[in-house]
């Protein structure tokens, strides 16, 4: 009877910690995404980026506002910040790096919310009053960390975003089309109805690329809310092409 009850308390110890971990790892991503590098990078330049362009505080705009160099500088670091906390904690909890069939779906789905938090971080930064970009680079840099699970489907959407790109020249036309490959490639690419025994130190169980689609699919949906505006210019006709000067604002008030 006093060993059950040992073996009891230690489970229960041992879920309070996981339970702990997981809510620490999901704040500093969150954290780590909301480092605002289009305004820093601005404002070392003198400039309020709010106040400039489309005042959104996203690459494209540090593009506008500060040209091609900057602009792609963002972006890497807007990526940077998405994907630190995803291959940080995924080594950490022992997912990185294994095919999607070998991970639980418990470790799967905190992986997933690691990287959600991240880009909620970019789209709601506590540093400009949870307000801050699209979410559009830092979901980027967070998707390509999970490697191998999602990595090949952001890079086909990357392929989609660069040919929509050369077409159009709308950032924000390719960016909704790009998301919508997402959920898709997703879909095709990832191993359905073949699992693996999980080594994850989360759960051991049998693992599934479902909860994977899933979060691929609230990731889209979450690209056409944060462009909302730009969808209204889009139907209208009015949406700025790279190279024009911006119609008016596109800022999304959060």
């Amino acid at each position: 009877m006093t060993t059950l009850l040992a073996m009891e308390f230690f489970a229960m110890q041992m879920n309070t910690q996981i339970n702990l971990q997981v809510i620490i790892e999901v704040i500093a991503a969150f954290l780590c995404g909301s480092i605002p590098f289009g305004v820093l990078i601005a404002k070392s330049k003198g400039v309020d980026l709010r106040t400039v362009g489309s005042g959104n505080v996203g690459a494209t705009n540090v593009g506008r506002a500060l040209g091609r160099k900057w602009g792609f500088t963002c972006f890497a670091l807007d990526a940077l910040k998405g994907a630190l906390p995803v291959l940080i904690i995924g080594q950490i909890n022992g997912v990185l790096g294994r095919q999607v069939n070998t991970i639980s779906p418990t470790a799967l789905i905190v992986w997933i919310v690691i990287a959600i938090a991240a880009i909620a971080g970019h789209i709601f930064s506590p540093w400009l009053k949870f307000k801050g970009g699209k979410g559009v680079a830092t979901g980027f840099g967070a998707l390509v960390a999970m490697w191998p699970v999602l990595t090949f489907p952001m890079l086909i959407a990357l392929a989609v975003w660069i040919a929509c790109m050369k077409l159009s020249r709308i950032v924000s036309l390719s960016s909704l089309i790009a998301a919508s490959t997402l959920p898709i490639s997703a879909i095709f690419i990832l191993p359905w109805g073949t699992t693996t025994q999980s080594s994850a130190p989360l759960e051991t169980n049998t693992g599934t690329p479902f909860p994977a689609v899933v979060a691929c699919a609230l990731i889209a949906a979450l690209v056409f809310i944060t462009h909302r505006a730009n969808i209204k210019r889009l139907i209208s006709g009015t949406e700025s092409r790279v190279g024009q000067k911006p119609k008016p604002s596109d800022t999304i008030p959060l």
